[in-house]
């Protein structure tokens, strides 16, 4: 596949318009939000910069990595070991049916390309075994991932807080040398390395459960 048309696929399976429904997920930031952890640039460019270098961005990159390894190494059984894996991953209910979900939107979507060899799983999981089973190169998609990743929470932040346009723009500029070197150690990464230091943002998404006249599914 021509360069070309690998960055086409990647910018059309990661668009906010390729229907996941992520627009309707704030992975706890809503809580965040409501309880003045997150407020303004400074704080969300903070915050997401610590979930990208630290927390669960981090953990799901270093799984969609491993899902890439496992399909073009053609090794289904360790595909479904890690997106079970993935799914235990999950800190709180609200987590795993947002990354659960968007998964299954994923695939259903990606099927009128070539279908990846799994019916269902998380997100991550499910973009990284599409993008091994369509022969993307896997340092591009982590950092479209990544980008895909912080843009929904910018969103998120700009309907929420709010947060103007240009604000936004703000963050999201600030946020690109963080998903360029956190994609490059990704693509280097293996389990081992899963891990998150993102103690707040886990507890936001438990808190969200119960949180009252939200606007988001977590």
């Amino acid at each position: 596949m021509p360069t070309e048309a690998r960055l086409l696929r990647l910018l059309t399976w990661l668009s906010p318009a390729f229907p996941t429904g992520a627009f309707g997920f704030s992975h706890g930031l809503e809580t965040a939000i409501r309880e003045g952890a997150v407020g303004d640039v400074r704080t969300l460019t903070g915050w997401l910069a610590g979930l990208i270098e630290h927390g669960s961005a981090w953990s799901d990159a270093v799984l969609v990595k491993a899902a890439w390894t496992a399909v073009t190494a053609e090794d289904h059984a360790a595909l479904d070991d890690i997106a079970e894996l993935a799914e235990a991953m999950a800190p709180s209910l609200e987590r795993r049916r947002e990354t659960m979900a968007q998964g299954e939107a994923f695939l259903k979507a990606v099927a009128a390309w070539n279908p990846p060899p799994i019916l269902s799983a998380p997100y991550a999981v499910a973009l990284g075994a599409a993008a091994g089973a369509a022969g993307l190169p896997l340092e591009p998609a982590l950092t479209a991932w990544l980008h895909a990743f912080a843009s929904n929470l910018v969103s998120v932040a700009v309907r929420a807080v709010p947060l103007g346009q240009s604000d936004a723009l703000t963050v999201i500029a600030a946020l690109e040398p963080v998903i360029v070197r956190t994609a490059g150690r990704a693509a280097a990464s293996t389990l081992d390395d899963l891990g998150s230091a993102s103690i707040l943002s886990d507890i936001a998404s438990m808190r969200h459960e119960t949180l009252d006249g939200r606007l988001f599914g977590s």
